[in-house]
């Protein structure tokens, strides 16, 4: 698609577009998305007080994603590859901040050490490196000083042709928010519907020892996906309830 076209399509959005122009382009990529159910209080300690926690059926959720990161670029620029392309895992849980809903990272790790150090200049979003080998079907990672792995091994099968309303909940955001000392900071995104399959995991092993409440290896939903083309718009910031007093 364009981004004429992607920013044509937006029946599926919650809200709608900002009125301002979008400054970053880039293409999230053969995803595997891995979902839990949590309990509350467990995710409650890693969420900041000014986001509400987001709840499907009464129940909060935490999602870690693995994909390949391409073409990223400021919207005036071309992508340079070195830069532009890298393997990415991010733990995530779902919020509402303003009346917007959204997510929350708790963690984001990229297979490139420049990558990692300029995406987490640029958005203050919480990159750090870890090593990273993706090949067809399998996923690996390992941080050494975290003592953080992971391990997939998979098989896409059939498309989604009609998503529930689970499903929908856990792949559609349009917004991630994130906090500093002093701020929530909320980033707006645009996509055109993730294209959604079934996927058999083959073999899973999930070792992230700060996270070990939440995550395990018997996730209650997953899904592939072929990826999505990504508009984002400059971060604003709101002052901390904290810093208001």
């Amino acid at each position: 698609m364009t981004i004429k076209e992607i920013l044509n399509t937006t029946g599926h959005r919650p809200w709608k577009l900002p009125a301002e122009r979008w400054k970053y382009y880039q293409e999230w990529n053969n995803a595997v998305f891995l979902h839990w159910q949590v309990a509350y209080e467990e995710i409650r300690k890693f969420v900041p007080d000014d986001l509400e926690i987001d709840l499907f059926e009464g129940k909060p959720w935490v999602s870690l994603v693995a994909f390949t990161m391409e073409k990223v670029r400021p919207r005036k620029l071309p992508s340079f590859s070195p830069l532009s392309d890298f393997d990415e895992i991010n733990i995530r849980t779902y919020v509402k901040h303003n009346n917007k809903t959204g997510v929350y990272f708790l963690s984001i790790e990229g297979g490139t050490k420049i990558s990692c150090q300029l995406a987490k200049a640029l958005s203050a979003l919480p990159y750090r490196y870890s090593k990273i080998e993706r090949r067809e079907n399998i996923y690996y990672s390992e941080n050494k000083q975290s003592n953080d792995k992971l391990k997939i091994i998979y098989q896409v099968g059939r498309e989604l042709k009609e998503k529930t309303e689970l499903d929908k909940w856990l792949l559609e955001r349009y917004a991630l928010f994130q906090d500093t000392q002093a701020s929530i900071n909320e980033f707006e995104i645009h996509h055109a519907e993730w294209p959604a399959f079934k996927i058999d995991l083959k073999e899973i092993k999930i070792e992230y020892p700060k996270f070990n409440e939440l995550l395990d290896n018997s996730p209650d939903r997953i899904h592939y996906s072929t990826g999505v083309q990504v508009v984002a718009w400059d971060r604003k910031k709101y002052t901390k309830l904290a810093h208001k007093l």
